[in-house]
């Protein structure tokens, strides 16, 4: 993978990474077209640090306030929405590997986000969304965990599933959107310590350069940081249904590849 290569899906991760269309299959797909054939999962991965930085930059006053007092309600459904991920991590480790090296299910992927996307975009529509971190309960929070955990898969949105969990439990836009993008910093640290080991050695026992590493996750993080200002004021006065389109057309895009043209799987 070159430099080039490595800033352009940076950027590609930074920008999609806090809109519902799923960063991780943009990056498959993008490795797919560039035939990249480096450890895929540990890459995905520094670039989610890159983005992680903009969501510490973005989100620097919530997160002091964690930090300040860590035993608070808000802590606490961090951590039970984060559970459901650390166990389907663990449980299916190399079969998530796989799916993000052979982008065998990316299609139906994209068009399941697309249909989670536009059915909650509707139901958001009928529904007053009144909670906020203090009315907010257990099951709202397990309920947004589940569908995180679910979005391990590549061409699940991660945000997309989380938005539209909270959307479905009747959180208000704003805290609804910053609660998903809290919930992405355990995810991403937990995902970072368990591909640890491929920043020492590939797969196929080559060491990884670094240089395309580094300026990938430096670009994903600049570009993160608008990304996520974009995203929030995006949710609190728009719907989700557009970008459930576009997704709907790469999916269909993506299957048709996968069964008729063979071009780039």
């Amino acid at each position: 993978m070159s430099i080039f290569e490595a800033i352009i899906l940076g950027a590609v991760q930074g920008l999609t990474e806090f809109l519902p269309v799923s960063s991780s299959g943009h990056l498959v797909l993008l490795q797919k077209i560039f035939r990249i054939s480096e450890p895929v999962l540990f890459f995905d991965t520094m670039l989610h640090l890159g983005t992680l930085v903009a969501v510490f930059a973005v989100l620097r006053q919530d997160i002091w306030k964690l930090l300040c007092k860590p035993i608070q309600r808000l802590t606490g459904l961090l951590i039970l929405a984060t559970i459901p991920t650390v166990i389907i991590a663990l449980l299916f480790k190399d079969a998530i590997e796989e799916a993000f090296t052979s982008g065998a299910y990316l299609g139906f992927a994209f068009l399941g986000t697309a249909a989670v996307l536009i059915v909650s975009d509707r139901l958001s529509r009928n529904s007053m969304k009144t909670k906020n971190e203090y009315t907010m309960n257990w099951t709202n929070a397990l309920v947004i965990g589940i569908l995180q955990a679910i979005a391990i898969i590549p061409g699940v949105s991660r945000s997309g599933s989380t938005l539209s969990g909270a959307f479905a439990c009747k959180l208000n836009r704003d805290f609804g959107a910053r609660f998903s993008f809290l919930l992405a910093i355990p995810a991403i640290l937990g995902a970072l310590v368990f591909q640890i080991k491929d920043l020492f050695q590939a797969d196929s026992g080559v060491a990884i350069d670094p240089m395309p590493y580094a300026a990938g996750t430096l670009t994903a993080g600049i570009v993160g940081f608008f990304s996520v200002k974009l995203m929030l004021t995006l949710v609190r006065e728009h719907g989700l249904w557009g970008f459930g389109l576009y997704v709907a057309v790469l999916g269909i895009l993506v299957l048709t590849d996968q069964y008729l043209i063979h071009c780039f799987f």
